[in-house]
């Protein structure tokens, strides 16, 4: 393959055991930010809350879900949503009415109950973009409203690589230096997997300055194994069902119009990524119909909001692996992980200077994909509207980075700063004067949006 590093669509060339390897990369990849959200909404509500094992199964089941909405197209994972982390927190300080004296994991059921609704308001979308088509859609989603938005998901994330990271400076830089050597000197297979490849050998490598005695940068320890150690080795995950309110749902459902935009910049990403069109072909409705029902379902047993993964769009630039197989198989890797709380556990102490070298890589890459569609699609930046346009997306993706709270009637309702750049992004868009833009006239200048058919790969299909 890769010594060309020419795109592999049909993983089975390369054979099951390596199939199985770039299986576990996504894995990995996701693992970390997903296990976080649980973490985080279990500080919330007093330990109580949402279950890394339920995330876990939620997350695989619900990528399953997803790909078989978008026939089995879409090379995208699912996983924990950090937009409803306000949602969450604002339930769990709830203590008028019903919630005065309410039990922690009572209130955490109902926000559940929130998230479930959400998940349902994207079938609504789906239908609208069904009955009017994706071509009226995509006139409010030009390349200067795209391009900007797909450099701000990366950009966003980067505070999070940088925090991670800076626990422990050394750690994450040999994380750094093994992605980038396997990625550009590998050999065959070791090539493709570089992600898999940093975790595996700078984990070795955290147990390693565990046993000299050395410790994280703020004097902690690199591993705390005690979770394991309690852990049971075999456990079916504790799903807990949903309850409905309208206060806890007018505190979460809000919030599906945020992750609806950020759901489009997403599937634009990882389209421009792979060089296929997944907003016609399966269609934008398939893949927010998939998005919502795996989202509904995580809601309605327990779990966190299911979104789109940027760190495995990150994989997909890295590795040139493109078959959506290879992320079914991450999704079973997933789920049967969740029954084995122990094993969970053991891959929940990777270090979170790991996850921050390797996401150097990873949010990096979501970014450069942005620029190059800017690029490459030829944004005339010599026009008001568009310097306009991308400036404030720009400004507003990175400056709200605690989001926009605010309130309607007596319930919070937080935007995240990616929701308030799509939306002002598409608002000045439909609304200045000058937009000329038609989805499909210009089919070669759609391509590398991912949203135009690519014509080598409609050639390689042919023949």
């Amino acid at each position: 393959m890769s010594e060309n590093h020419e795109a592999i669509r049909d993983a089975r060339e390369l054979g099951l055991p390596k199939i199985l390897m770039l299986g576990l990369q996504h894995m990995f990849a996701m693992f970390g930010a997903t296990i976080l959200v649980p973490l985080l909404v279990s500080k919330y509500f007093g330990g109580e809350g949402i279950s890394i094992q339920v995330t876990l199964m939620c997350a695989g089941l619900g990528t399953l879900l997803f790909h078989v909405c978008t026939k089995f197209k879409v090379p995208a994972f699912l996983g924990s949503s950090f937009a409803y982390l306000g949602g969450f927190e604002t339930i769990s300080r709830l203590t008028a009415g019903k919630y005065a004296d309410m039990p922690m994991n009572e209130k955490a059921a109902y926000a559940c109950g929130g998230i479930m609704v959400a998940g349902l308001m994207y079938l609504v979308l789906a239908l609208i973009i069904k009955m009017v088509g994706v071509k009226r859609v995509m006139k409010f989603l030009p390349p200067v409203v795209t391009g900007p938005i797909i450099i701000c998901i990366g950009l966003s994330l980067a505070p999070s690589a940088i925090g991670n990271a800076s626990t422990n400076w050394p750690l994450a830089l040999i994380a750094l230096c093994v992605v980038i050597v396997f990625n550009i000197w590998g050999k065959g297979m070791f090539k493709i997997v570089p992600i898999l490849m940093g975790v595996v050998i700078s984990y070795v490598a955290a147990l390693l300055m565990h046993s000299a005695g050395m410790t994280n940068a703020d004097g902690s320890a690199i591993f705390d194994f005690a979770s394991v150690a309690k852990a049971s080795a075999i456990g079916f995950p504790p799903f807990a069902l949903c309850k409905f309110d309208l206060t806890a749902i007018l505190v979460m459902a809000p919030i599906a119009i945020a992750t609806m935009m950020e759901h489009i910049g997403d599937i634009s990403a990882i389209s421009a990524t792979v060089g296929e069109n997944f907003i016609e072909d399966p269609g934008l409705n398939k893949t927010l119909l998939g998005d919502g029902l795996a989202t509904a379902l995580a809601g309605l047993v327990g779990g966190p909001a299911n979104t789109t993964y940027g760190e495995n769009t990150g994989v997909l630039e890295l590795s040139h692996v493109y078959d959506p197989m290879v992320v079914r198989i991450a999704a079973c890797f997933a789920v049967v992980l969740s029954f084995f709380p122990k094993v969970a556990g053991l891959i929940g102490t990777m270090p979170s200077a790991i996850i921050g070298g390797i996401s150097f890589i990873l949010y990096g890459m979501i970014s450069a994909i942005g620029v190059r569609n800017v690029v490459e699609n030829k944004v005339d930046f010599t026009q008001s509207r568009n310097l306009i346009i991308a400036a404030v997306i720009l400004v507003c993706g990175l400056g709200f980075s605690e989001g926009i709270t605010f309130t309607v009637g007596s319930t919070s309702i937080t935007l995240t700063s990616l929701a308030i750049a799509a939306l002002a992004g598409v608002l000045l868009n439909a609304f200045l004067p000058g937009n000329e833009y038609e989805f499909g006239k210009n089919p070669q200048g759609d391509i590398s949006r991912g949203i135009g058919m690519n014509p080598q790969n409609s050639n390689r299909k042919k023949n």
